[in-house]
C-alpha cells in the first residue's frame, strides 16, 4: 500500500512539471512572418514562431527578443498540438502540411516572399486585416512611405555587388534590387552574369573588381578569402557591412535597410 501511494506521488509529481496545455493565439512558420507579427500585434497573442528566427543567419528580429517565444519546426503535429487561433506560414508550404492543418479545422494564412516594396506593403495590409490590427498596419506602411521619400537618390548610380551570404549574390528583380535603386545604388551583379540572385564566385570578379561590395559576413570564411584576393590583385574594391537582419525580410526590415542603403551611398 505504502509503495503504492508513493508511486501516485511521484506520477503527480512528474505531471506538474510537465509543460501546460495551450491553446489559442498565432503560430507563426516563417521567419518573415515572425517580424510582421512582432511589429502588428501584442507578444501575448504569439503561440509560437518559427524556428529560423532563432538561427542568426535567418532571422530578422534581434535573437534576444526571438528567444522570448516558443518555436515550432513546422510539422504539422506540434502546430495543430497548440490548437492556435490563426496559423502563419509560406506559400511554399508542403501540400501535405495543408492538408493535416485544413482536416485539423486551423484558420491559416499562406504568405509568398514580396520582390517589391508596393507588394510588400500590400501584404502588411493583408495581414494587419486578418489579425485585427488595421492602425498598426496603416502605422507601418506610413514609415516605409516616409522612408522611402527620406532616402531617394540625389546623384548618379553607384554599382555595387550585395552579397546574402557567402558568394551568393543579390540580382535583379528582388526587394533589395529595389531598394539599392531607390537610394543610388545600381546592383552589378548582372554585370558579372547574374540574374536574379546566384552565386558569383571570387575568381569570377577578380579580373573585373567591382568599386563597392555590401556584405553581411564580414567575417566570414568566403569573404575574407574575397577580400584577400582582391587585396592581392592591388584593386581598390571597397568593402561595406551590411547587417543580415537587413537581408532577409522585407516589412518591418524596408524603413532600416533604405537609412542603412542611403548611408552606404552618401559615403561613396
Amino acid at each position: 500500500m505504502r509503495a503504492i501511494l508513493l508511486l501516485a506521488l511521484l506520477l503527480a509529481g512528474c505531471s506538474a512539471a510537465g509543460p501546460a496545455v495551450r491553446g489559442g493565439g498565432i503560430v507563426s512558420l516563417n521567419p518573415c512572418a515572425d517580424q510582421l507579427l512582432l511589429a502588428l500585434v501584442p507578444a501575448e497573442r504569439i503561440a509560437a514562431i518559427s524556428h529560423y528566427s532563432q538561427d542568426p543567419r535567418a532571422t530578422s528580429i534581434p535573437l534576444d527578443v526571438a528567444r522570448r517565444f516558443r518555436t515550432t519546426a513546422g510539422t504539422a503535429e506540434e502546430v495543430i498540438a497548440l490548437s492556435p487561433d490563426l496559423v502563419v506560414a509560406s506559400a511554399f508550404t508542403p501540400p501535405a502540411t495543408r492538408a493535416a492543418f485544413d482536416r485539423a479545422g486551423l484558420k491559416t494564412l499562406y504568405l509568398g516572399s514580396p520582390a517589391t516594396v508596393s507588394a510588400s506593403k500590400q501584404q502588411i495590409g493583408e495581414v494587419a486585416g486578418v489579425v485585427g490590427a488595421e492602425v498598426r498596419g496603416e502605422a507601418l506602411n506610413a514609415r516605409i512611405d516616409a522612408a522611402l521619400g527620406a532616402t531617394e537618390a540625389q546623384g548618379p548610380a553607384v554599382p555595387a555587388l550585395l552579397f546574402i551570404g557567402g558568394d551568393l549574390a543579390n540580382g535583379d528583380g528582388t526587394l533589395l534590387d529595389e531598394m539599392m535603386a531607390h537610394v543610388g545604388l545600381r546592383d552589378a551583379a548582372a554585370d558579372y552574369g547574374v540574374t536574379m540572385t546566384g552565386r558569383l564566385p571570387v575568381e569570377t570578379i577578380v579580373a573585373r573588381p567591382p568599386a563597392l561590395i555590401l556584405s553581411p559576413d564580414g567575417g566570414g570564411r568566403t569573404a575574407a578569402m574575397r577580400r584577400h584576393l582582391l587585396a592581392a590583385t592591388g584593386a581598390k574594391t571597397r568593402e561595406v557591412p551590411f547587417d543580415r537582419e537587413l537581408i532577409n525580410c522585407g516589412g518591418p526590415t524596408i524603413p532600416a535597410a533604405l537609412r542603412r542603403l542611403a548611408a552606404i551611398r552618401r559615403g561613396v
